[in-house]
């Protein structure tokens, strides 16, 4: 496994095992406001709402949904990624193994 890390100036840094590609960032990766990491695939939340994932891509974890916008929280599973858009909604992407990406159609925040 690998470590990520979020420097105040919006960068990322990883370190640690590549076995899976986990270490190597896209290139240019910049204005990174959170940061989300399980087993083998990381997720970076810009500062415009967008995702970048990399790593391990096996069951399409890093296969952030197209025209995904407005992201204010993410999160990464084992074999499934997670994204909170401003509206309330979510999106789930990768393995569905025990119905993990079988998201409410609404998230109501509390």
């Amino acid at each position: 496994m690998s470590t990520v890390a979020l420097k105040q100036n919006g960068t990322v840094l990883a370190w640690g095992d590549n076995q899976l590609g986990q270490t190597n960032m896209p290139g240019g990766l910049s204005n990174v406001i959170a940061i989300a990491a399980r087993w083998y695939h990381s997720l970076a939340l810009k500062q415009d709402g967008t995702i970048v994932a990399w790593g391990d891509n096996t069951y399409g974890q890093t296969n952030v949904p197209s025209g995904l916008r407005n992201v204010i929280a993410i999160a990464a599973g084992q074999f499934h990624s997670l994204a909170l858009k401003q509206d309330g909604t979510v999106a789930a992407w990768g393995s569905n193994s025990s119905g993990k990406t079988n998201c409410p159609a609404v998230y109501v925040l509390s």
